[in-house]
């Protein structure tokens, strides 16, 4: 009996082949996958750069003024000098809040980006602490900071009123001096209180209940008020309070 003899590759070579050839296929179309993952990934990302920075869809078609009295909208619109249909993205909120601080009577100011279309200013107007009327009679508003921001006919009413003794412009830290003294003085103390006069940033006088009281500058000024309506009791002609841990009356 004869046999015969096959000439077909064992089968489990054949199924080896196989595997390889489908490993070598994905080899090979590996870098082609990778490549089109890549340039993809790149499309997406220039498409939003493009969206966002230089598309119209994203552009500026409002400015918002938020945080200031109606008529403060419209000058503060214009220092902003923001042009609609700028991207919002390429809108320097830096430079714009510096124009816009250009407005003295503004505190702070800052920049908010409200997507899709709207650039939002938020600002806080200053609040007026007291009157500084220099020898001339002009009347100069003063906020908490020490900052001289207007120039007014009359003062505000409510705002209480503190003399220059100088011609020229006092200094910051003089004016703050003052506004020590105006902020912790109670409103029945104010009542009492007259003339009271800044002569530089170490040196407000004041007139109470008819005693003359050397403040001083700026520093401890509840301790100073402490002391001072403890020794008005004896009605005495002079107070100094300036250093309050050894007062001087007379």
């Amino acid at each position: 009996m004869s046999r015969r003899t096959s000439t077909l590759p064992p089968r489990g070579l054949a199924s080896s082949r196989e595997r390889f050839q489908v490993r070598a296929d994905r080899v090979r179309r590996r870098p082609w996958r990778l490549t089109a993952w890549v340039v993809a990934v790149l499309a997406l990302v220039a498409g939003l750069v493009w969206l966002v920075a230089f598309s119209p869809v994203l552009a500026v078609r409002t400015v918002e003024v938020v945080g200031v009295p109606a008529d403060e909208v419209r000058p503060i619109r214009s220092l902003a000098a923001v042009p609609l249909g700028t991207p919002l993205a390429r809108v320097d909120d830096t430079a714009v809040a510096d124009r816009v601080r250009q407005r003295a009577t503004l505190a702070d100011v800052s920049i908010e980006r409200s997507w899709p279309s709207t650039l939002v200013i938020h600002a806080s107007p200053r609040v007026p602490v007291l009157v500084a009327k220099n020898p001339q009679g002009q009347l100069h508003v003063v906020d908490s900071r020490g900052v001289a921001y207007a120039q007014v006919r009359t003062a505000p009413k409510g705002v209480p009123m503190v003399h220059t003794a100088s011609k020229a412009a006092l200094s910051r830290d003089a004016l703050m001096a003052a506004v020590d003294v105006v902020e912790v003085l109670p409103p029945a103390l104010q009542k009492e209180t007259t003339n009271v006069t800044v002569s530089g940033a170490n040196l407000v006088t004041m007139r109470v209940r008819g005693t003359t009281v050397v403040w001083g500058g700026v520093g401890q000024p509840e301790k100073k008020l402490g002391v001072m309506t403890a020794l008005l009791k004896g009605r005495p002609k002079l107070i100094d309070v300036s250093a309050p841990d050894t007062p001087v009356t007379r």
